[in-house]
């Protein structure tokens, strides 16, 4: 999806998804991963109706652990499987676009995952890991933050 096309998706639809999140969901739980592989590399996706990278992730459905969720989110956005630990690196607050969305970041190491059947989809255009004194220039702040609190010894901030 261009850029333009992605403005005018987020300038008509987003205050109506704004609403509807603040009165129906007032509360949300979300989960991302910090993927790290043999290099050192950091996993990012870059979704279809954003101009950003992030870290993957997504929301924690009805009956779902977050462990469950960050095993989920991985498999559908990268088709990574998850084999192994998904170390819980702390939870974060994000109250932008009216919500009050806690998101909790999981740690990922190189061998506790293994590269599964993936294609491109209406979702996740694309993914790739990235050196982290390297990383894409459009990465988003959040996931800039995240990268540095766990790989830089950067202090950690509650706030995504």
């Amino acid at each position: 999806m261009s850029r333009i096309r992605q403005f005018a998706f987020k300038r008509l639809l987003g205050p109506a998804a704004r609403l509807y999140w603040r009165l129906t969901r007032p509360l949300t739980a979300g989960v991302r991963a910090l993927v790290r592989d043999e290099k050192g590399h950091v996993l990012l996706v870059r979704h279809t109706y954003l101009a950003d990278w992030y870290l993957p992730g997504g929301g924690v459905d009805r009956s779902e652990t977050m462990h469950e969720a960050v095993r989920r989110e991985l498999r559908e956005e990268t088709g990574l499987i998850l084999h192994g630990e998904a170390r819980l690196m702390g939870i974060y607050a994000n109250f932008r676009e009216f919500k009050s969305d806690h998101v909790a970041l999981f740690d990922i190491a190189s061998d506790a995952w293994e590269r599964g059947d993936w294609a491109p989809d209406r979702e996740i255009a694309e993914w790739d890991f990235f050196a982290p004194d390297r990383l894409p220039e459009d990465v988003s702040p959040g996931t800039r933050r995240r990268i540095g609190e766990a790989l830089e010894g950067a202090r950690p901030d509650e706030f995504w």
